[in-house]
């Protein structure tokens, strides 16, 4: 491939594109109206087709009237649009990669004209570390795999790749077109270890060592993985400042960087923060993502997929009450909420997408006032250990099972009715006080200096749960018990306060020394036989601390039993006995204690009854409404006003002695009792 100067590119774009009967940018710039910056967005809508070799109309189907009725039913505050996807293929006419071949008309184009009549933003989808097509024609910018194999798929973040092509190639994109921003995927999810010569090379300058790691049981494992994963944050901020220097107005992101994927401290300079979770486990994994983007203090949004397939299907749109059940999980949360759809291979949009895109964004439009940017009142923590993760994944940046202690706590925490935060080590480290509860879930490693910091925190009145075997042994001095040898495969019948519940796994045995016991396991169901203590608590300092010496949270995350629920429950009861809110509504109730922006305190409720569940439930066309729901909330002062929204109905309530009740008499997918 011949590379040309930035003037011939964007030339060359721009004659393209005078050709196909659109210029750039319009004779009469100054009567658009300008959309909205990506920080103050909310709903948006992003359409993608990974352009390919086998491509024969792409933008066949695109006309100005299918473009000006999606945007006035759908009124999205901005549109992401493909430009290049995994394959490497572009959907425009690129003077610098590799256009498909099928390309009839510039949707692109079309859509640049269309979004700037109606003052909406156009970013674009682009394809980073993933670039199939770069490695067919250069593969010695592929990633090399530990048997010396490239890569046919994954660049190199040490290699030219970024120079050469991504960032010439986003700077032609974003000029040609007049583009607000773009969407990177493929990206820290989809890079990889790479044993390529630059990266030994560089690997050996870094840290001295003369050898590689080949498998996890080699020496210097875990420096390899976070070696990696340094390279990728410097090639992340490597292009993002060089096309911030070059059009500082370009926003950008990289699809998952500093979520739960990379729970990092944001070094790169992003403009927002962004993540498509699961076609399928999607409202469960949703209540984990938003909590954690609400707790990162920067712009953010998250992507549900419009469709889903099963097992034997291919794909299928997603009844509108799916989606909206998917989209309470992040407006609860502050975020704003964007949904996937793919076009027909040659651009046309299918009635029964705006159709659904129409009923979802109206769903959003109701509830913005009160959601969008909303501030979390907190409540109770649950820790996401970035060290932790760190350690015990083997993926660059795609965890995996690594979570389903995480979730389990979180899950167990909402059915019971707590407002509850997500927040990494760096996130919560100056926070603690704010808390009246943080919950560490299995965590194997925590650094000593945070470890002291929750000592601290314990100590001048905060409550600790350390929830499983690996975190109560990080806390051995404190606990009130003496450890007994190493946890072992036990089989495990709790006593807990709805009942005998299973538990098998790896239990720590511990003989208390000034620990109370609040529960206790055995061997079997019959408990007149001698049990060992299965979860414990201890006052220390003006706070309390708890444990649980198995696993408490992997239990709940694969069974949900309503034992175990009560068995968090009882835990919860002893070291947060008064929560600032309290709901009597059925464990499928989630809810969040918000501020508004404008300032009105406000508690989401979600009704995640009927959920889809991968592998047999994949769509839902009906949430059973629950109700009444009765509201318990601390409020300083007498309200003036209790609504509903975003019915804007009035609710029956009472307030004495500083404690708001009130009841909602019909909870359907999701509202918001706004107390003024």
């Amino acid at each position: 491939m011949r590379y040309q100067s930035s003037s011939q590119r964007i030339y060359q774009g721009a004659a393209v594109l005078f050709l196909l009967g659109y210029m750039a940018i319009p004779a009469a710039a100054e009567t658009i109206r300008k959309p909205l910056p990506r920080k103050d967005s909310f709903w948006g809508v992003h359409l993608d087709l990974h352009p390919n070799d086998k491509d024969t109309e792409l933008g066949a189907a695109i006309t100005e009237e299918m473009l000006r009725t999606f945007l006035d039913r759908v009124r999205p505050d901005y549109v992401q649009y493909d430009c290049k996807g995994h394959a490497g293929y572009t959907g425009y006419p690129s003077k610098v990669g590799w256009p498909s071949p099928g390309i009839v008309r510039d949707s692109l184009a079309y859509w640049r004209k269309a979004t700037r009549e109606k003052g909406i933003g156009l970013y674009i989808h682009y394809s980073g570390v993933w670039d199939t097509k770069a490695l067919e024609e250069h593969p010695e910018w592929a990633r090399v795999d530990a048997e010396g194999k490239k890569d046919k798929d994954i660049t190199s973040v040490f290699g030219p790749y970024v120079d050469r092509l991504l960032i010439p190639q986003l700077k032609e994109a974003i000029s040609s077109y007049d583009l607000d921003g773009a969407w990177v995927d493929g990206e820290c999810w989809a890079a990889k270890w790479d044993y390529s010569a630059a990266a030994l090379d560089s690997w050996k300058r870094a840290t001295g060592f003369q050898e590689a790691p080949r498998r996890k049981e080699d020496p210097h494992w875990q420096e390899w993985k976070q070696f990696h994963r340094q390279a990728f944050e410097r090639y992340l901020a490597h292009w993002v400042d060089a096309l911030h220097s070059w059009r500082p107005e370009a926003q950008l992101t990289s699809n998952w960087m500093y979520t739960t994927l990379a729970p990092k401290p944001v070094v790169a300079r992003l403009d927002f923060l962004s993540g498509d979770y699961s076609a399928s486990n999607s409202v469960d994994r949703a209540r984990l993502d938003a909590r954690y983007l609400a707790s990162t203090g920067m712009p953010w949004d998250l992507m549900a997929w419009g469709f889903d397939k099963s097992r034997i299907s291919g794909w299928s749109l997603k009844p509108t009450v799916h989606l909206q059940q998917e989209a309470a999980v992040v407006l609860m949360q502050g975020g704003g909420f964007q949904v996937y759809h793919t076009p027909t291979r040659s651009g046309y949009l299918a009635p029964g997408i705006i159709d659904q895109l129409s009923e979802v964004g109206r769903f959003c439009r109701e509830r913005q006032k009160w959601s969008h940017k909303s501030t979390s009142i907190p409540q109770v923590a649950v820790l996401l250990s970035t060290d932790s993760l760190m350690e015990l994944s083997d993926a660059l940046h795609s965890p995996g099972r690594e979570y389903d202690e995480l979730q389990g706590a979180v899950h167990a925490l909402l059915e019971l009715h707590y407002s509850v935060d997500v927040l990494a080590e760096h996130q919560i480290r100056d926070r603690l006080a704010e808390y009246p509860v943080v919950v560490v879930p299995n965590a194997q490693r925590l650094e000593d200096g945070f470890r002291q910091k929750l000592l601290g925190y314990v100590r001048q009145g905060g409550s600790l749960f350390l929830a499983g075997e690996k975190s109560a042994r990080l806390f051995p001095d404190v606990l009130g018990v003496a450890l007994q040898g190493s946890p072992s495969k036990q089989n495990a019948e709790l006593a807990a306060p709805g009942g005998v519940v299973n538990a098998e796994g790896e239990w720590q045995k511990v003989e208390l020394q000034g620990a109370r016991a609040l529960a206790w396991r055995y061997p079997t169901r019959d408990q007149r036989k001698t049990g060992d203590v299965a979860l414990s608590v201890k006052p220390e300092g003006e706070g309390k601390i708890a444990a649980a010496f198995g696993p408490l949270s992997a239990h709940f995350y694969y069974g949900h039993h309503p034992a175990l629920r009560s068995l968090w429950g009882q835990v919860m009861q002893e070291l947060f006995p008064d929560p600032a809110v309290r709901v009597d509504g059925p464990p499928t109730v989630d809810i969040s204690l918000r501020r508004a922006p404008t300032g009105p305190l406000t508690l989401h409720l979600l009704n995640r009854a009927n959920m889809p569940i991968p592998e047999r439930y994949h769509f839902t066309d009906f949430v059973p409404p629950t109700g009444p729901v009765t509201v318990r909330l601390r409020v300083g002062r007498k309200p003036g006003h209790v609504r509903w929204e975003p019915q804007g109905d009035t609710v029956r309530w009472s307030w004495k002695d500083g404690t708001l009740s009130a009841v909602v008499p019909r909870l359907e997918v999701h509202g918001i009792l706004v107390v003024e």
